[in-house]
């Protein structure tokens, strides 16, 4: 029998402005009301305010609504310090007051900690720094209008490919801040303005780093004038040609310092956003895993060395493993600088069954652990048979590690401490540490 294509019909919302109370935020900022028992996701509301709202979307577990106007407003709320901030989709919560994103943040980790793992455990002091010009890192979107033909110049809007045009941004470091209007003046005088694809500026302790990428050869004129631009900002110049090029034009490597050691990095390799919580962060993680100068240390998603390097100072010795090979070369040559000789890299997939590994074979007393987003599945299952007694992981998503804690509970490791890491202030976005120890 033949079948025939029947479009789905569109599920009918009530679009209408209505008006509804918020009652608390979820881990990602968003206010949430309730209908019927069915949650709202209302970007923007706070808890106990009466806001206007309209339906954007509708499911048969949610709803989300646009903020159409705050009838009644928090205690908690203040007036956003970037002119930009209901266009970029750089910052969510500027319109909560800085003390109540630090406990909404907390509550977050706990309520996560407890519904995936079951525990319940009295969090740290968070770990804070400065809260505006702290961003040591900005990749600035370029793209002509495809209508008015000019040149923007910024971040997304929220929820959208479209730019907004920001040569002022209060959370990026001042050094790095003081070039955009420069910059963005600069780049409208290019030829092939549609050629260019980004903008990266990153601030090292002895420069600053300016890439540009680019989809056409740039002309002797424009080039000199970028030359000209990084050398009166006392900066470093690379062009990107393609995805996986970098031409350093003018300029030096950049390196920052950590714990007693120095490490340069490329542009296109990852550092902590946020310095001074980096640096907080590195000693806390130091201090929890009480290493003692005959420990045997395994750092799992090592990177450049951030951890490893800092511990390796501390330890007997130190293993560092990292999926990306240009990282662990990066972290083998950062090693030898610092005349660093107890410490070696590895590259491995962390995803896989990590017996075969040469230094799998090894016992360890200490473990660190800084995965991606996605966490540490497969891996964190293997922990307790490397014999460690500690462990220590760092997390930039909190409902991973909740998840990755089930399975270190299961093998015998219970959970000791919980901090807040306050590494994107003015956002949603929260990192963590947590200490696990064998019982």
């Amino acid at each position: 029998m033949a079948r025939f294509f029947q479009p789905k019909k569109k599920t009918q919302f009530d679009t209408k402005h209505q008006s509804v109370t918020v009652e608390k935020l979820d881990h990602q900022g968003a206010g949430i009301a309730y209908q019927s028992g069915k949650p709202m996701f209302i970007e923007g509301a706070l808890p106990s305010e009466q806001v206007l709202v309209q339906i954007v979307e509708s499911k048969s577990k949610f709803s989300r609504a646009n903020l159409i106007k705050v009838q009644q407003p928090s205690q908690q709320r203040v007036k956003p310090f970037c002119s930009h901030y209901h266009q970029c989709g750089g910052c969510n919560l500027q319109h909560l007051e800085q003390s109540s994103q630090l406990e909404y943040k907390q509550q977050a980790l706990t309520g996560l900690m407890k519904k995936f793992s079951g525990q319940t455990l009295a969090l740290s002091e968070p770990v804070t720094g400065e809260s505006l010009a702290y961003r040591r890192r900005a990749r600035i979107s370029v793209m002509v209008d495809k209508k008015t033909r000019q040149l923007q110049f910024g971040f997304r809007r929220k929820q959208s490919k479209q730019i907004v045009t920001v040569t002022n941004c209060p959370v990026l470091d001042t050094e790095l801040n003081v070039m955009l209007p420069e910059l963005y003046k600069l780049l409208q005088g290019f030829t092939h303005q549609e050629s260019i694809g980004h903008v990266e500026l990153v601030k090292g302790d002895n420069t600053k780093v300016i890439v540009l990428r680019h989809l056409k050869p740039l002309t002797a004129k424009e080039l000199q004038q970028l030359e000209n631009f990084a050398q009166s900002h006392q900066a470093t110049l690379y062009l990107m040609p393609q995805t996986d090029q970098l031409d350093l034009v003018v300029g030096e490597e950049a390196y920052y310092l950590e714990a007693g050691v120095t490490i340069p990095f490329a542009p296109n390799n990852f550092i902590q956003v946020n310095q001074a919580v980096n640096q907080k962060m590195v000693r806390q993680a130091l201090e929890w895993l009480a290493l003692e100068q005959t420990d045997h240390v395994l750092d799992l998603f090592c990177g450049l060395g951030n951890f490893s390097l800092p511990m390796a100072k501390q330890a007997k010795s130190v293993i560092g493993v990292e999926g990306v090979d240009a990282m662990v070369e990066k972290a083998t040559q950062n090693a030898k600088l610092n005349q660093i000789d107890n410490v070696s890299f590895y590259q491995a997939n962390l995803e896989q069954d990590m017996s075969s590994q040469p230094w799998a074979s090894e016992k360890f007393d200490k473990i660190l652990l800084d995965p991606a987003r996605a966490g540490a599945s497969g891996i964190v299952d293997q922990l307790s048979e490397l014999g460690a007694r500690r462990v220590v992981y760092v997390s930039c998503n909190p409902a991973t590690l909740a998840r990755d804690s089930q399975s270190l509970l299961k093998q015998g490791y219970q959970l000791d401490k919980l901090a807040m890491l306050d590494m994107f202030p003015h956002t949603g976005h929260l990192e963590s540490m947590a200490l696990f120890v064998m019982r």
